[in-house]
């Protein structure tokens, strides 16, 4: 008899420590069970030794889980959807730390998990109920979260506008209104909509008559014609807040006339009425300015101070506030206040002129902004409009006009000349050429046949063809692009977390500083004092920006994202963006990467005199008829061109990294590489090997066939390099990035490939592992490694590099796995990304260093430190519009990326 202990997971209650007992006496061997439920510890006596995963079977069926240690009892990890930044981590942390017996958190953001440890197990439901306040949700495995993801996806209805903080002050998260962002107070901006609104049709004779689809006018018989849609959101924004500011200026206009008429000779206004009366006019003209048409900053600054996410309207709202409250009170109680404070008239001086020009010039710049933000995602605007609003269905036959939004998959769509393909297809009658620029960046038109596929938004050529729906809504490509597209822009870069911690101390500094400024021209400064301390320390409150410091970085990503969209160029995160500037080692897969991925069979060849060449191809042809490899593909392509006949095929088994295998006819074949031949097939093995030595030196692929005795023949497949490849790697190589190629192909075919294209750096037949292997080798020597691949074989390597970036043209487990795709699918596309890259990361270090030279020398002329030298000092008007035209030169610094050749 001997005893065993283990540690339980799951275990909250004695309840629990009587179901695991339970569990334990019903495993045969196992008597005299005992639970420690503090310690989640079980102990029991046994015959012999149990095996630990007959154990770990026993349990498998429950809510508890048994292991070897107690750190690994006490971990529990569970998967978080909607992180995607530190500041989402932040939240989640923090979230989780309210939490008790929590000893510690980790977070994976690429994976999207958590792992804590805690002294006893945290039911599920307490974590749910830690995060409810968030707009995170967590989940107890990865196969809920990606099962409620696929579910969002689905929903192709149309969802009401999306909003989100231009500065990504919460990541991603997105809001149902434009109520202003709850940690900066800025104007939140619109998600332009992956899924285009349904268009209304209308008659341009009676506007009355409106329909969902096209037709003609019930009235007049015209044809009907999109109407035209409403002005965008941001649009609407922009025409809000012009017009709050356009009234704002028609009441401050006359109170910045009545203030300044004090320094006009003679002050003609007081000879009509007294300076009193003129402060009463400016108090009434103010109120519309304060209390209604720039209200809003006063409500953001209330909300940072309760919230205490201090931002630039907390500045705003208390430098404007003090101004306005002092001078209202120094209007009703003028006695309350020493001389100092009055004019030579007897009167308090009145502030009335500096709260609404403050005001009104913050308003312009609101404006300005709302302006500068409607232009700074014009590409996805761009293909956004490159849906068509109708398409030609044909139903039995006959061919009818409908809107895009009914067609459903299966339908038949006529694509005639010059039109744009609604939705995503495949040809099933007739050829044609079609320009996919507007998606790929490639000028080229591509010439596409029956069953090839076409997609949503391209245009068509000078022939008419018949497609095949097959994705619609926003299943379509190019409503993955945009939401691509929105979704990277929305995501935040590393360099910004430099901004984020100087925000987080940049109010209380600057309220401290203005809290000094007051307390030093009040003491030391000349008479009276008292106003000069105020006056300065308001300029200080307004004048400093932080504001232009949180934008610096999310418009230059949303911009620079934009411009790669544009070329083909698709970023899923700001991350990736500003890693693939270190880049300096780029691995690249040969197939699909280097090469064209479009492998056709050249030569077929038979050892043995007694088999021919057809009857090789047969085989070979039938042992690859199961396989996705795109050399499979050459060689059913090459049989079906040929008319031979498939034999049947059982036992098929694709050996990773090496070749297939199957029994055809009751014998036993194999068809791959060399590996595949390794240990066995001795019979006919070297004279095939040396056979296909001459093609494998000129760059061809060599797949040697075998039965159970002998090798039989091989398969001489050529794979042509793509025309922009060797340039991509020239270029590549100048910048100091070292290109190795990882191919799983022979020694003569990667060297003669290598030598073609100008590189020196490669490794012949690797394995799908050791590709993960290389990437992991070079991450260690301290590269920054991005990995370019096509297969699924390259998708451990590409999840695992810095940056992973797949061929547009390969598979959907590759794109999945990276984090840039190109939809041109060629190399040239990567020295397009290291520049857009480049041009992007030096973009936001200029904002960076705007706002921070801005704010640096801002301040201390706003608190008076030119004073003693110079006698100059800067009214809290100037400081406004300063403030206000900081946050717009930043934006304008993030559009010049538009122009960015790459």
């Amino acid at each position: 008899m001997s005893k065993q202990s283990y540690y339980i997971k799951g275990m909250t209650c004695q309840g629990c420590a009587n179901n695991v007992k339970k569990i334990l006496e019903n495993i045969e061997g196992i008597v005299d069970a005992k639970v420690v439920l503090e310690e989640q510890k079980v102990e029991f006596t046994v015959s012999e030794e149990i095996p630990f995963p007959q154990l770990e079977q026993a349990f498998a069926s429950s809510h508890y889980s048994i292991h070897k240690s107690l750190d690994d009892a006490q971990t529990q990890t569970f998967y978080v959807e909607g992180m995607t930044c530190s500041g989402c981590e932040n939240t989640v942390r923090k979230s989780l730390e309210t939490i008790n017996d929590i000893k510690n958190i980790e977070i994976d953001l690429k994976e999207g998990s958590v792992s804590i440890q805690a002294d006893k197990n945290i039911p599920f439901h307490q974590i749910e109920k830690a995060l409810e306040n968030t707009h995170y949700k967590a989940f107890q495995n990865q196969e809920d979260k990606e099962k409620r993801i696929k579910n969002k996806e689905k929903q192709v209805e149309q969802p009401g506008q999306k909003w989100h903080c231009p500065m990504n002050c919460e990541g991603d998260k997105t809001y149902d209104s434009n109520v202003g962002c709850p940690v900066c107070g800025m104007d939140l901006v619109p998600i332009a909509s992956s899924y285009s609104t349904e268009t209304i049709w209308t008659c341009p004779m009676h506007p009355e008559i409106e329909q969902n689809e096209p037709g003609s006018c019930t009235i007049c018989g015209m044809d009907l014609v999109p109407k035209a849609p409403d002005a965008s959101a941001k649009e609407q924004t922009y025409l809000k807040l012009r017009k709050k500011f356009w009234w704002s200026v028609v009441f401050t206009a006359p109170i910045f006339v009545i203030a300044m008429s004090e320094m006009i000779p003679g002050s003609p206004l007081y000879q009509i009425m007294h300076q009193k009366y003129w402060n009463w006019v400016q108090m009434i003209l103010s109120l519309p300015v304060v209390f209604y048409f720039c209200w809003i900053f006063f409500e953001r600054a209330w909300r940072s101070i309760i919230t205490w996410n201090l931002n630039m309207f907390t500045l705003i709202g208390i430098g404007a506030g003090v101004a306005w409250l002092f001078s209202f009170f120094g209007l009703i109680f003028p006695d309350f206040f020493p001389d100092q404070f009055k004019s030579h008239f007897g009167e308090v001086h009145v502030y009335f002129e500096a709260a609404t020009v403050i005001l009104t010039l913050v308003m312009l710049g609101q404006m300005l902004e709302a302006r500068a933000h409607s232009r700074t995602n014009d590409a996805v605007k761009a293909l956004l409009n490159l849906t068509p609003h109708e398409a030609t269905k044909i139903i039995h036959g006959e061919e009818i006009k409908v809107s895009v939004h009914s067609i459903e998959k299966g339908d038949l769509i006529r694509v005639k000349p010059g039109e744009k393909i609604p939705v995503d297809g495949k040809i099933t009658d007739g050829n044609c050429s079609i320009d996919e620029s507007m998606i790929t960046g490639e000028p080229i038109p591509v010439n596409k046949n029956i069953g090839d596929l076409v997609s949503a938004g391209t245009i068509n050529g000078n022939q008419s063809f018949v497609m095949q729906a097959e994705k619609v809504g926003r299943e379509t490509l190019l409503s993955q692009i945009i939401e691509m597209v929105n979704s990277a822009s929305r995501s935040r870069a590393p360099i910004q977390r430099l901004a984020d911690k100087i925000s987080a101390w940049f109010v209380p500094l600057v309220v401290l500083i203005a809290t000094i400024t007051f307390i030093v021209w009040a003491i030391f400064g000349p008479e009276p004092a008292y106003v000069y301390a105020l006056v300065n320390a308001i300029a200080v409150l307004i004048i400093a920006c932080p504001c232009a410091l949180g934008l610096a970085t999310p418009m230059s990503v949303m911009v620079g994202i934009g411009k790669g969209a544009q070329k083909g160029i698709l970023i899923k995160n700001a991350e990736a963006l500003e890693l693939m500037n270190k880049v300096d080692s780029l691995i690249v897969d040969k197939t699909g990467t280097i090469t064209e991925g479009k492998p056709s069979v050249e030569k077929v060849l038979s050892i043995k005199d007694d088999i021919s060449t057809t009857e090789i191809t047969q085989i070979i042809a039938s042992l690859n008829a199961q396989s996705e490899h795109p050399l499979a593909k050459a060689t059913s392509t090459f049989a079906q061109t040929n008319q031979i006949t498939l034999l049947e095929l059982k036992n098929f088994e694709a050996v990773t990294g090496k070749g297939v295998q199957g029994e055809i006819e009751g014998k036993k074949y194999v068809l791959g590489n060399s590996d595949i031949l390794e240990n066995s097939f001795e019979l006919n093995k070297n004279k095939a090997v040396e056979a296909a030595k001459i093609y494998q030196e000129k760059g061809k692929t060599v797949s040697y066939l075998a039965n159970e005795n002998e090798v039989l023949g091989f398969v001489v497949i050529s794979d042509k390099i793509k025309l922009s490849s060797k340039k991509a790697i020239e270029r590549l190589q100048q910048e100091g990035v070292e290109v190795i190629m990882l191919t799983g192909d022979n020694e003569h075919t990667a060297k003669a490939v290598a030598d073609e294209i100008g590189l020196v750096n490669f490794k012949a037949s690797v394995l799908p592992g050791e590709k993960l292997d290389e990437v992991k080798r070079l991450q260690k020597l301290g590269k920054i490694v991005a990995m370019a691949g096509d297969g699924i074989n390259d998708a451990p390597a590409l999840a695992q590099a810095n940056v992973g970036i797949a061929m547009g043209t390969g598979t959907d487990v590759a794109i999945n796995s990276s984090e840039i795709t190109l939809l041109r699918g060629d190399l040239e596309g990567i020295a397009e990304s290291k520049v857009l890259s480049e041009a992007v990361v030096r973009n936001i270090k200029q904002n960076l260093f705007f706002a921070l030279i801005y704010n640096s020398l801002g301040v201390p002329v706003a608190a008076g430190i030119l004073f003693p030298f110079f006698g100059i000092l800067l009214s809290p008007m100037i400081a406004a519009l300063a403030m206000s035209f900081s946050s717009v030169s930043v934006i304008l610094n993030a559009l010049r990326l538009r122009n960015l050749k790459l």
